[in-house]
């Protein structure tokens, strides 16, 4: 699901992104080897540059063919072609070829400039200035003027509606134009992670078509698309960064189906498979190269805290006592996934709460009891309704439901459509309960805010006035210390409460056709295509 941290940059700020400003993660460790830990932002200005090196193809064994055409498989339609109406992680992780912001985040969750050149932070952190790069064209042919990024951003922050559309921008008082090439931003009030939320799309002013023909101005520009079949992207021959990209066409096959997904993979009508199982990443052979490593989502099985029997505490603990987190990483990701006690990956190892994993230890005698004290000793029936499309999550539906009924849970697993998931489901809040995985952010507040009382996304229905207070005190903490102790806070608090069954981070297993090259994962959900290319 959709569902975006940073350090003090309040203080000595000036330095290059050329260096580029590394913010929140401690990113993809178990992926790559690496660990690299979130360093402070000093200055007060960032001096334009070229894109992060990261944007443009690594070379790789074999020598690169410019151009050719790629498939790959994706398990569900887009919900909202507008990139500000999209909630569905599906989407963006299409639609991140298509649209840019001022900054774009790379493969190790560092921003960089994109439609941006250079900014500036005024002192008291309430105001941003932003030189745009000379040269950024639309899809359209158009160039990028201020005037744009003005009626994109808010359009965002709801400056006309008083409605935001996206909450990383809800402490937005005011975007101003006041040359064809920069951008002021005003805030209301510090908010120690708003340079992430600067990554959202930049659209043409006072456009009206996005959901239907969007326009960007990413490295692949949109064609059309097929509800149910296809989306369809060309290269953006206009692209400002030199070489990029060498693809001439992608296309985004809808496959919902994972064993039809499979053979037509497997049969060569498609040369991308992310998440394909690891079973049949397994059976590939070696006409195929296969990568795998955690992708920072979160797995949860989610119940409806606003209904009985999941309002009482006792039968919340309960259901996190009954279910083992290490059969399920065993026997449905096969030992590729990492357990979770939180609504955070350890890919955020700076926010990351430790110890939380055991916090619920597997005990079904403990469960029982618990169960009994709450009224329940002879159990009780409960739906559990799966996005179909999804068979991760319906095979860990499968299993968890054996492991409840040894507690005395009955579940009847409803397989629902992905549509009807995300309009019934998601936004209607009308379920008892489900298993979804929430795609991670760059900022842990955007990936905690659907814990919120009022947040229109809380569709766990939780209620704390000591966890609002908590989490909207990260937004403007700019000591970094307490702000990490600020999250780890709050993940705490969810433990405690029970507020859903956190399973793992299951680890994203993508297979690729032996001749491509260029192909990098990234600590959020997306495919970025810009760096793929064809080999000998």
């Amino acid at each position: 699901m959709k569902q975006s941290w940073h350090e003090s940059i309040y203080q000595n700020r000036r330095w290059s992104t050329i260096l580029i400003f590394t913010l929140i993660l401690t990113l993809l460790a178990a992926c790559s080897g690496n660990s690299n830990s979130p360093t402070p932002a000093p200055s007060s200005s960032a001096q334009g540059g070229e894109p992060s090196p990261s944007a443009a193809p690594t070379p790789e064994p074999g020598s690169k063919l410019d151009g050719g055409d790629v498939v790959v498989i994706v398990p569900q339609d887009p919900d909202y072609l507008d990139p500000h109406l999209a909630v569905a992680a599906g989407t963006s992780e299409i639609m991140f070829n298509v649209f840019e912001g001022l900054l774009k985040p790379n493969e190790k969750g560092q921003l960089y400039p994109a439609i941006a050149e250079s900014y500036e932070v005024a002192p008291d952190g309430l105001t941003y200035t932003f030189k745009l790069r000379s040269g950024v064209q639309f899809h359209n042919g158009e160039s990028v003027k201020a005037a744009d990024v003005k009626y994109s951003y808010e359009r965002l922050a709801g400056i006309d509606t008083g409605k935001p559309l996206q909450a990383s921008f809800a402490s937005v008082t005011a975007v101003e134009a006041p040359d064809e090439a920069t951008v002021v931003i005003k805030l209301k009030e510090n908010n120690a992670a708003f340079l992430t939320a600067l990554t959202a799309a930049v659209i043409p002013k006072d456009y009206a078509d996005s959901n239907t023909k969007p326009i960007g101005t990413g490295p692949f520009k949109f064609v059309d698309y097929l509800p149910g079949q296809r989306l369809t992207l060309a290269k953006n021959p206009a692209y400002y960064v030199n070489g990029v990209p060498s693809l001439d066409k992608v296309e985004f096959r809808i496959i919902p189906d994972q064993e039809a997904a499979f053979l037509a993979f497997k049969s060569g009508e498609a040369d991308i498979f992310p998440r394909i199982g690891t079973e049949k990443l397994e059976e590939l052979g070696d006409e195929f190269q296969g990568v795998s490593g955690p992708q920072n989502l979160v797995q949860v099985l989610i119940y409806n805290i606003a209904k009985k029997p999941f309002d009482d505490v006792r039968v919340r603990q309960a259901v996190n006592h009954a279910i083992n987190k290490d059969e399920l990483i065993e026997g449905v990701a096969l030992g590729n996934g990492i357990k979770l006690g939180s609504h955070l990956s350890p890919i955020m190892a700076q926010y990351f709460q430790e110890g939380l994993e055991d916090y619920y230890a597997y005990d079904v005698e403990k469960a029982k009891g618990l169960l009994a004290e709450a009224g329940y000793a002879d159990g009780f029936s409960v739906k559990l309704s799966v996005p179909s499309n999804y068979a991760f999550h319906v095979a860990t539906a499968e299993v968890a439901a054996q492991q409840l009924s040894k507690v005395g849970i009955k579940v009847t697993i409803e397989p629902v459509e992905w549509a009807v998931w995300l309009e019934r489901i998601y936004k209607g809040h009308d379920y008892e309960s489900t298993i979804i995985g929430f795609d991670g952010k760059l900022n842990p507040y955007d990936i905690l805010n659907k814990y919120l009382s009022d947040s229109p996304n809380n569709l766990f229905k939780y209620n704390s006035p000591t966890f609002d207070e908590t989490l909207r005190a990260t937004v403007t903490e700019i000591d970094q210390e307490k702000r990490t102790a600020l999250f780890k806070d709050l993940q705490t608090e969810l433990a405690k409460e029970a507020a859903a069954v956190y399973i793992m981070d299951p680890y994203l297993n993508v297979a690729l056709k032996k001749n491509l090259a260029g192909y990098k994962q990234y600590p959020l959900y997306v495919q970025d295509l810009s760096t793929v290319y064809w080999t000998n």
